[in-house]
């Protein structure tokens, strides 16, 4: 263990550690473009069929079933399925096979958040946007995605935090990025560069979930008018409704 770390500090100290399509950056950059079109697409994907199932709070649980097959199978094994057709139809090597995975991977916990905080928004905070004449919409929009907002972004954040450090495997399909030195590595003397980038996905999925926290802790902030809002809300419709009958009762 002791010449793999000698072997890692030598090879930081090596222009081939930071320069050439070899290097940690172009390979960071590469892991980095990779991971974030996988939680785009898996965004795109999950949080419309969320937030519509979780407004109407219907078929919630057959399609949490359905999305948690995409996490039952193994990463690498939707690897080696797509393989042969992203060959087949000319899309190359490496990169939609591994995106395909990765999407896979991310929609779970991103669909199942949303759905969830969607479904579990307070029903005196929904009751009081339709009394106030909100439509569908609107209170999808103004009322149930900002309080689920928090949730929402812990499904994100478990979602790019796993696909991180999964978006490895694209380079045993030939996409280049941090788990190049890690997958040649295991058959080298040297170490370094496999230590180098192990150590560096570690950094780069701590910074991701530390943005993501970062995030959220902002949107709760954010989200603590939107309670007393909703709470006034409800207290206006209380009111409207007691009014009429205090002044029914008043000439008597």
């Amino acid at each position: 263990m002791g010449d793999a770390w000698s072997d890692m500090i030598e090879f930081l100290g090596s222009d081939a550690a930071w320069s050439g399509r070899n290097g940690l950056p172009a390979l960071t950059w590469s892991h980095v473009k990779l991971s974030l079109l996988a939680i785009v697409i898996a965004t795109l994907l999950a949080i419309v069929p969320a937030v519509i199932l979780g407004h109407h709070k219907r078929g919630g649980l057959l399609a949490v079933w359905v999305v948690n097959v995409g996490r039952a199978i193994p990463s690498f094994a939707i690897i080696a399925l797509i393989f042969p057709f992203s060959l087949r139809w000319g899309f190359g090597l490496g990169l939609w096979p591994t995106a395909v995975a990765l999407v896979l991977l991310a929609i779970p916990p991103i669909f199942t958040n949303t759905y969830t905080g969607v479904r579990d928004v307070p029903a005196e905070a929904v009751d009081a946007a339709r009394g106030m004449g909100m439509r569908p919409a609107q209170l999808v929009r103004k009322v149930e995605l900002p309080v689920a907002l928090p949730l929402v972004i812990t499904g994100l954040r478990v979602a790019a935090v796993q696909v991180v450090a999964t978006a490895t495997l694209g380079a045993i399909v030939g996409y280049r990025n941090l788990g190049t030195p890690i997958v040649s590595g295991f058959q080298r003397s040297n170490k370094g560069p496999l230590l180098a980038a192990a150590i560096t996905v570690a950094l780069l999925a701590l910074a991701v979930d530390g943005l993501f926290a970062l995030a959220e802790r902002r949107a709760v902030r954010w989200r603590r008018p939107m309670g007393r809002t909703s709470d006034t809300l409800v207290a206006a419709e209380a009111d409207a409704r007691i009014q009429p009958r205090v002044g029914a009762e008043s000439p008597a």
